[in-house]
């Protein structure tokens, strides 16, 4: 589907060339990261559902490059990439998908439910459409409290569909909160293509019902990403209220890891990665404009697989939840205190 572009100001031009390696480095992590992921759940290493990032990493790399540490983030059940962008560490991730008490959540939440408050990951969530009232609430906290934080809200297209998707987007319209809700437009809502399901041309279209600025641009590249993010996160911190961004990307893998993938063909997926990679896009601008050589390539790349393969170890090498652990952090209370509790 046609759309049409916004030119929002190229910030991108005005970064230290540091700053524009980082883009490139945060993509190879979490690439790398997801890569190894999907092999370890087929050698069973590692349980439940896993659902990948790979060929969206632009999104969360050029949205949250334009986030401070103590700005919020909420995710989705694909949320890997996102965790990782906002400053997660992927060895606690990585405990956390084996099911090692040294995970974020003790092993106990898995893959879909990975977060790290004290970098603004709020958390991935199981629940479609999730994270929209989250971020709302934490829109709210930076109203009362006068900060100038910003939360930003991770959601796929089929999430759009959902009624909470709805009511954050009218209650921070009307409060003027600072929430930036990303759409990753990734084709599909599980088995479902957009155009089936959705009514709008564009899911950026839907702003307009509620009064806020709609924007599609496109995802898998970063550096549009990255200045879309800047302008509207920047308007979100000084007090001019939500808005919508759409990214239109694609999903390279399957809804989940063992997904048949009956909904499309591979010459479809196969077309994608080779044409729209992000990472190579990218790596053929910096190398375009002789801002990146080979070896420095060459040692991003090193660096993030040192990385997860001493993620992988640390996840091997913890141990699993005591039984006992099971009713821990449920209530406020211990459990050994529920029976007086409920008297």
């Amino acid at each position: 589907m046609p759309y049409q572009k916004k030119e929002f100001p190229n910030r991108f031009t005005a970064l230290q060339k540091d700053a524009m390696h980082n883009l490139l480095r945060t993509m190879i992590r979490i690439r790398t990261f997801e890569s190894r992921v999907e092999e370890l759940f087929l050698n069973k290493k590692i349980p439940g559902f896993v659902h990948l990032y790979i060929g969206e990493e632009a999104i969360a790399t050029g949205v949250m490059a334009n986030l401070r540490k103590d700005d919020w983030i909420t995710s989705t059940h694909r949320g890997h990439g996102h965790a990782i962008a906002k400053g997660a560490q992927t060895d606690r991730m990585m405990a956390e998908l084996f099911g090692r008490k040294t995970g974020y959540c003790k092993g106990k939440g898995g893959s879909m439910h990975i977060a790290d408050f004290s970098v603004g990951m709020l958390g991935a969530n199981g629940v479609v459409g999730g994270g929209f009232n989250i971020a709302v609430g934490a829109g709210i906290s930076s109203l009362i409290k006068k900060t100038d934080q910003v939360a930003v809200c991770f959601f796929g297209d089929g999430a759009s569909n959902r009624g909470t998707f709805h009511e954050a987007l009218n209650l921070a319209a009307v409060w003027k909160l600072p929430v930036l809700f990303v759409n990753e437009n990734n084709q599909y809502a599980s088995t479902t293509p957009t155009s089936f399901a959705t009514s709008a041309e564009r899911i950026a279209d839907r702003a307009k019902g509620y009064g806020i600025e709609g924007y599609t641009v496109d995802g898998n590249n970063v550096i549009e990403v990255y200045n879309a993010a800047s302008a509207l996160i920047e308007a979100a911190r000084k007090g001019k209220g939500p808005a919508l961004l759409e990214c239109l990307t694609y999903r390279i893998k399957g809804h989940y890891v063992g997904d048949p993938e009956k909904y499309r063909t591979k010459e479809e997926v196969q077309k994608h990665f080779v044409e729209n990679n992000p990472i190579t896009r990218y790596i053929n601008y910096l190398k375009d404009k002789n801002l990146i050589t080979d070896a420095e390539i060459d040692a991003i790349q090193a660096e993030a697989s040192s990385e997860i393969a001493a993620a992988e170890r640390f996840a091997e090498e913890s141990p699993f939840p005591e039984p006992e652990d099971a009713l821990d952090d449920l209530f406020s209370f211990s459990p050994q205190e529920f029976p007086e509790a409920v008297r």
